[in-house]
Parts: C-alpha cells; structure tokens; sequence
C-alpha cells in the first residue's frame, strides 16, 4: 500500500485541500455561523478576531483524511463514479460523520445532535467534493 504513495496525485490532493478550507469558511461563517454557534452556546459570543489556528489548523488536521482517501481510491482502483460515490457515502458516513457525532457527545458541546448534523453534512459533502477532485485527477 505505501508504494502506491508514489500515484497520488499531489495537485489533485492540494485542490482538495484548497476546496476542503474554502468551503468550511463558508460553511461556518458565511452560510451557517449563527447555527453553528447556537450548537456551542456561543450565539452573540463568537470571537470577532479568531486565533490564527483557525484558519490554518483545519486545512493541517483535513490533510491526512484527504492523503487517505486519495491513496484508498488508488488501492481499491476506484475510476467511476458509480464507486466513487459508494466509496465516499462509506468512508465519509462510516469515519467522517461517525467521528463528528463521537466529537459531538461532549459535555462541552451542549447540543450534540444540532452539532452533528450541522457539522457531519460539511464533512460528507467536502469528502464527496474531494473525491471527485480526487478521482478526476488520477493518475492511471
């Protein structure tokens, strides 16, 4: 499996990174902010000027999912987009989502399943972006 590290495709793996932030930043703040912070309580209260790790810490934290799945698409030989949505559908409900909702069940999150369901459809929906970035980008 690491061998296939070497038929990434580095620039279809840097736009879906690319894509993956754009479309959290407007995800959390442009289409959905004052539903976001009513999941944590904080409406009215988030901080006007976010600590720099806003911005750069999610792009680093998505990097390896987005290297996983781009080197599990290639080991699984996934090339159409029938597999490709299957492949998606199971790796973004069954890691992505479930890991949100696990995320999600903390004393600090005050409304879990509002914050699940806000955030796991980010999740799924970036991942399914990625992967056709991904799969339109292969190297065969």
């Amino acid at each position: 499996m690491i061998k296939s590290f070497s038929r990434i495709n580095w620039l279809a793996v840097l736009l879906s990174l690319v894509f993956y932030s754009f479309f959290g930043w407007l995800w959390f703040t442009a289409l959905f902010p004052n539903q976001y912070a009513s999941t944590l309580d904080k409406l009215g209260i988030m901080p006007a000027k976010p600590d720099p790790i806003y911005f750069y810490g999610p792009a680093l934290a998505i990097l390896p999912t987005i290297l996983t799945t781009a080197l599990l698409m290639i080991v699984q030989n996934i090339h159409k987009r029938k597999a490709e949505i299957e492949f998606t559908l199971v790796i973004g409900s069954g890691f992505l989502v479930a890991n949100t909702f696990n995320i999600a069940i903390d004393p600090n999150i005050p409304h879990p399943m509002a914050y699940g369901l806000l955030v796991g459809a980010f999740q799924l929906i970036s991942i399914l972006v990625s992967c056709l970035i991904l799969q339109a980008m292969c190297k065969k």
